[in-house]
């Protein structure tokens, strides 16, 4: 800015500048021996304002906030771009740094619900595999209806639904109806291929008999849900109830309460689910730990966020938690028998879980339901058990002599 004897200028950038000797509140003083200045007239200003005065001292008064200048120098104040700039750069970096730490606490509170939750459900389901009989039956074909209404849904997304007519609404709750049966139906006949046959002719005959043109992906899509959401549970029903052979070498059979069933109470079944449903929890959590500590390479392009090396975590944890449990209930009593056991429990779990995210990422969502804070739904949490129930009542029933006993 020009020095100017007559007049002195407030400058703000590009603006057009404002004459200070035309404002009767910034006139100089007469009797000051430097002309001091009063608080502007104008509103207050948004951006930083920089006083660009001499190198000589600025003296700053109070309570009346004047500047003494000496008189040899002009007053100016100008708003740098630069500053502007800056300023507005500082605050997008401020905004990201407050949205990560708000990310971060989310994961937390949603890793402190996980827990919790999962402590929760885990002290249920030890109460009802304990109690065994009827209200193992009925507590899993409430889960069944659940989990088969979240799949339905899944399979009436426009992810799997692009080009045909969804599953209509009536027949997927029939569905679900027919899926809870199906344990039910197991438990009092000892059979399922009776259940399962009737199912898929009564689905057959609602699809048949739908208004406009049946489609066969309807059907298939049907089908899969009887046989995935209510055939395959069933067979922990055949594992749990269905092995009554006592656990004559089991430890902890012996020491247990006569009003609590006795030794009598620890039958083949019960260990078996035990240990199975132990080692499934090992897998998923030590798989979970293993990929987010040393997870670099993807399993899988079905799910992403899997690793080889969570997979051979979940491997590790699953077949060291059979042979620890095999050592206390003195079941199976070959250690190689244990291993396999735990070998077949990680494959079931690993598989039911790649079905489960198959399924989810055709139809486009990350979840299958928000019932279970920190879980999603029903389905995000039993997908390891669907298929492994198969897999350990055939192994027990099928390979090991006398039961493994």
């Amino acid at each position: 800015m020009a020095s100017s004897s007559s007049s002195s200028y407030l400058k703000i950038n590009h603006s057009n500048p404002i004459p200070l000797s035309l404002t009767s509140s910034l006139r100089p003083s007469s009797t000051s021996k430097a002309p001091t200045f009063s608080r502007l007239p104008y509103p207050k200003l948004s951006s930083k304002l920089v006083l660009n005065v001499s190198s000589k001292t600025l003296i700053r008064t109070h309570p009346i906030r004047r500047f003494c200048i000496p008189p040899d120098s002009n007053p100016s104040i100008e708003v740098s771009n630069s500053e502007i700039e800056g300023d507005e750069g500082h605050r997008e970096n401020l905004q990201q740094q407050l949205q990560k730490e708000e990310e971060e606490k989310e994961k937390v509170s949603q890793f402190k619900k996980r827990v919790v939750f999962g402590v929760a459900i885990g002290v249920g389901v030890a109460g009802v595999v304990l109690a065994g009989g009827w209200i193992f039956t009925v507590a899993l074909a409430a889960v069944v209806y659940i989990g088969a209404g979240e799949y339905f849904e899944l399979v009436r997304s426009q992810g799997i639904t692009s080009g045909m007519t969804p599953l209509p609404q009536y027949l997927t709750r029939i569905c679900s109806v027919i899926c809870a049966l199906m344990p039910v139906l197991t438990l009092y006949y000892g059979r399922m291929d009776v259940s399962l046959t009737s199912s898929a002719f009564v689905v057959a005959v609602a699809l048949l008999l739908q208004r406009g043109n049946p489609r066969f992906a309807q059907l298939s899509n049907a089908m899969f849900g009887l046989f995935y959401c209510g055939y395959l549970p069933c067979f922990w029903v055949k594992l749990r109830c269905g092995l009554a052979a006592p656990a004559l070498n089991s430890e902890v059979g012996a020491v247990w309460p006569i009003l609590l069933g006795g030794r009598a109470h620890w039958t083949v079944g019960l260990v078996a689910t035990l240990i199975s449903f132990s080692s499934i929890i090992a897998a998923d959590t030590y798989a979970f730990l293993g990929g987010r500590t040393f997870g670099r390479t993807p399993l899988t392009t079905v799910s992403p966020k899997k690793t080889w090396e969570g997979a051979i975590a979940g491997l590790s944890g699953c077949i060291a938690t059979a042979l620890m449990l095999s050592k206390v209930f003195c079941w199976p009593t070959s250690l190689l028998n244990a291993a396999a056991f735990g070998l077949l429990n990680f494959v079931g779990s690993l598989f039911g879980d790649l079905i489960e995210s198959m399924i989810k990422r055709e139809a486009g969502v990350k979840d299958s339901g928000s019932l279970i804070p920190g879980h999603g739904g029903i389905l995000d949490r039993v997908d390891s058990y669907i298929f492994t129930g198969a897999l350990a009542y055939s192994f027990v029933r099928t390979f090991l002599p006398l039961y493994g006993v």
